[in-house]
């Protein structure tokens, strides 16, 4: 049984790998020139510079994702940095009883609550009950250790999902809770300006920054040396030592839909490729809307693309350099005000700026050198594509001086940066976009509403058409890699069950 698969990001690879364990026969399409999606990196001049792994949840066994991760990949052959600060923040206005205007959140639970009740001890009550709802986290299996998709199971098993009742009203109360919200039952100033600022200045669901921080003190967020490129790299050598196939340079343009059933896949070149069941993991929008034409959408659907029940995840101006100095004391990632305003072409305007360091993986850069990048997250990401196409003159002059702006502030705030950069590379949205063909540009998919455990509104199967499935970052807010792999082995255990296939995790033999 032949199954195509639209897309060699980590979900397309993932479901090849797991739809190939399982004896079907699989090819992926990709449209670029190499696998990874939106988790990738890129060399430039002896530098190779990152833009979608920071860190991996499931790094360590003290996470499920873990197990999931070692159904394709040798996680013992990959070495994990874990961070002792996970990022800096710079506060405006305020500092703290020490005079530092620098706000540090520690990945261990212990140090980081000594720290906060050493700066605010007055709201000692709101920091305990912080770190204590971290630590209730670290005791729940998150996510639940469940094997099989929930509504594969006959009800007398799903009867054993009651155990994971305890997690769900620990989660329901905590659901609602947003840094915002937060901050403003803090009196210490520093601290409530430090949290308003934690996702740049947006308001967004604390558990966002909660759940991490519970693994990362565990050891189970770690970042993989060799980024993004290394670690999806181990996944595509699966996927084709199981005998799957991957063609680059194969854009699809139309699903082949014959009586509601998903039969192959129409290629730019014409090509037509025959199949039995189509999965997509490419974009949302280009799936439902270009290779389906919208034909295959319910009212939930309508309002998806419509942004009225999610919106589109930020998409970013990225500047990173190759520099030919060491940075070895300076932070990873940190987040600093701005003397003035920085404006940018598509009108966004940005009081903050955010610089990755990467002084921690000695593969990112030659011996001595970093790679460094610093982002400005937008939501007028189509600016940038359209003037790509409409006038690209135009687009290279305003990308070229808005990042000669951008290498101004970072080399005022670091210093010794402009004389010794031996490489500029700039990512605008239109480079996102143009490479992955997501949505706006956007650098994962939907972004998470304040209710971040709501049920997603997003399926993973169409109304009224057969044999064709979605997975991938779009189905469920947030997205990121763990939702790729599930929803990718999700997907494959879907297939398994309906064409009455044993679902395993191991390849067949020789």
């Amino acid at each position: 049984m032949k199954i195509n698969i639209i897309g060699a990001g980590v979900a397309g690879l993932s479901a090849g790998c797991y739809l190939q364990m399982n004896g079907f026969e699989t090819e992926i399409f990709e449209r670029h020139t190499t696998f990874g999606g939106l988790c990738t990196s890129w060399q430039r001049g002896g530098y190779t510079f990152e833009s979608g792994l920071q860190w991996l949840l499931g790094s360590g066994r003290s996470n499920p994702f873990y197990q999931l991760w070692s159904e394709l990949i040798d996680m013992d052959s990959i070495r994990f940095v874990h961070h002792d600060v996970r990022m800096e923040i710079e506060v405006t206005d305020n500092t703290d009883i020490f005079g530092d205007k620098v706000f540090h959140l520690y990945t261990n639970l212990e140090q980081l609550e000594r720290y906060l009740l050493s700066i605010a001890p007055e709201d000692e009550a709101s920091i305990k009950k912080l770190v204590h709802t971290m630590r209730r986290m670290q005791s729940y299996e998150i996510p639940p250790k469940i094997r099989v998709v929930p509504q594969l199971l006959p009800w007398y098993r799903k009867t054993g999902f009651i155990r994971y009742l305890p997690l769900l009203f620990f989660l329901h109360r905590v659901k609602r809770e947003t840094n915002f919200t937060f901050a403003e039952k803090l009196k210490n100033p520093f601290l409530k300006e430090a949290f308003r600022l934690f996702f740049d200045g947006d308001e967004l669901p604390l558990l966002i920054l909660t759940m991490p921080l519970a693994f990362s003190d565990l050891k189970g967020t770690g970042y993989p040396i060799g980024g993004s490129v290394g670690f999806t790299g181990h996944i595509e050598q699966k996927y084709l030592e199981l005998g799957g196939k991957i063609r680059y340079r194969a854009e699809v343009e139309k699903i082949v839909v014959k009586n509601n059933q998903a039969t192959g896949l129409l290629l730019k070149t014409g090509e037509v490729i025959q199949s039995d069941i189509t999965i997509s993991a490419a974009d949302w929008n280009f799936t439902l809307f270009n290779a389906l034409e919208g034909k295959y959408v319910n009212r939930t659907i309508l309002e998806l693309r419509s942004h009225e029940k999610l919106k589109v995840y930020y998409s970013v101006f990225m500047v990173s350099l190759g520099v030919a100095a060491g940075f070895a004391n300076k932070p990873h990632f940190l987040r600093f005000p701005l003397a003035d305003t920085l404006i940018s072409p598509d009108g966004s305007q940005y009081t903050r700026m955010e610089a990755h360091i990467n002084n921690y993986d000695p593969t990112l850069a030659p011996e001595g050198k970093t790679a460094i990048s610093i982002s400005f997250y937008t939501k007028n990401a189509n600016y940038w594509i359209n003037l790509r196409l409409a006038d690209y003159e135009k687009y290279l002059v305003e990308k070229q001086d808005f990042s000669r702006s951008i290498i101004d502030l970072a080399d005022a705030k670091f210093g010794g940066i402009k004389e010794h950069i031996e490489v500029i590379d700039v990512a605008t949205p239109a480079t996102f976009h143009r490479y992955t063909n997501n949505s706006k540009g956007s650098v994962q998919g939907w972004l998470p509403g304040k209710n971040i455990i709501a049920q997603s509104p997003v399926k993973i199967e169409l109304p009224g058409l057969k044999d064709f499935y979605l997975a991938g970052h779009w189905t469920i807010p947030g997205g990121g890699l763990p939702v790729a792999i599930k929803s990718a082995r999700d997907v494959s255990q879907i297939i398994c069950h309906r064409k009455k296939v044993p679902f395993r995790i191991r390849p067949h033999p020789p």
